[in-house]
């Protein structure tokens, strides 16, 4: 039984990466890849420490890894613990939208390369400003808005830009083609990225935007798009990479490849040799999302972010006033 285990995951990848022979063509003849499409899944972007070299899951493990991640990421299940505590508790599940499987080639991580499954080691220069990094946001979580996250912010989610992360929820994505653009609308927070697929060149080197200046060309039946040029930020990668480093070289090479009538795989390569030893990448697979993608409003009028200032300018009057008191 180990041994059919053994050949059936080795085939498994194999038969997930090929293309479909009689891909879904546009009426000018490119691949298809339109629609309303989800990457929802519960598979983890960095290999667990505790599986070590594992890079797949048997069919059973996967199961056994589901469960416990849907049950260890249920907010439900600590409503009571956290009133009984006083902290407000976050959304509950009715609003979650982590999937309710991992990805079908049954690997332990979103990261393919390195064989590790994990992010690289920061250069000694990102390591060090890393470290720089956590001591301001400890020292100054909250002088200015610029101190917050991006997606506290609402300028920008991990799944707006390159490389498309998985976020807890609104992991929809809405695909339009023409003959010289492909469109990607992420439904959480509504980014829309234009992309040229005629040839033209990118923007000029001193151009940043927060999403990037994206590329496309087509390499068989897959579609290969270049993002260069994004506003270099420490809050950059969402949820899943807080406090990160990222140098105005950082470079994303994403692939989609329409491999099953209900199935697109999705792989981005990140380099940024100012900040990684080698480049990293992630592979997943976009599913069919039935209905339609709704508008993401994020915080209308931003009232989290002021309030959230505004308490910090409390706590240091606070803090301020016990100081006096004990001089």
């Amino acid at each position: 039984m180990k041994h059919v285990n053994r050949l059936w995951k080795m085939a498994l990848p194999l038969v997930l990466l090929c293309p479909i022979a009689q891909a879904q063509r546009t009426s000018w003849g490119d691949p298809d890849l339109q629609g309303s499409w989800s990457n929802a899944t519960l598979t983890p972007l960095q290999r667990p420490a505790e599986l070590g070299d594992k890079a797949f899951f048997t069919p059973e493990e996967a199961a056994a890894w589901v469960r416990r991640t849907v049950r260890a990421a249920s907010a439900d299940l600590r409503i009571e613990e956290d009133l009984e505590s006083g902290e407000v508790g976050s959304y509950n599940d009715a609003w979650m939208d982590r999937g309710n499987s991992i990805v079908p080639t049954l690997r332990t991580s979103l990261i393919v390369e390195p064989e590790t499954g994990r992010v690289p080691a920061f250069t000694p220069t990102a390591q060090r400003q890393h470290e720089q990094n956590l001591e301001y946001t400890q020292m100054h979580p909250a002088d200015t808005p610029a101190d917050r996250f991006l997606t506290e912010r609402c300028i920008v989610f991990g799944g707006g830009a390159a490389p498309m992360l998985p976020e807890p929820y609104n992991n929809n994505y809405y695909i339009v083609q023409t003959p010289e653009y492909v469109t990607i609308m992420a439904e959480l927070n509504h980014e829309v990225r234009i992309i040229p697929i005629d040839g033209r060149p990118h923007f000029p080197d001193d151009v940043r935007q927060w999403v990037g200046d994206s590329r496309g060309h087509w390499e068989g039946d897959t579609l290969v798009v270049e993002t260069r040029n994004q506003q270099p930020s420490r809050f950059f990668y969402g949820v899943q990479m807080l406090n990160s480093v990222m140098s105005e070289s950082f470079r994303v090479v994403e692939r989609f490849t329409r491999t099953a009538p209900d199935q697109i795989r999705y792989q981005a390569t990140v380099e940024d040799p100012e900040v990684f030893v080698q480049p990293w990448t992630i592979e997943y697979f976009m599913h069919p999302q039935d209905g339609e993608i709704v508008e993401f409003a994020c915080h209308e009028g931003n009232y989290g972010l002021r309030g959230l200032l505004t308490a910090a300018r409390e706590e240091e009057r606070q803090a301020a006033q016990s100081a006096g008191e004990g001089e």
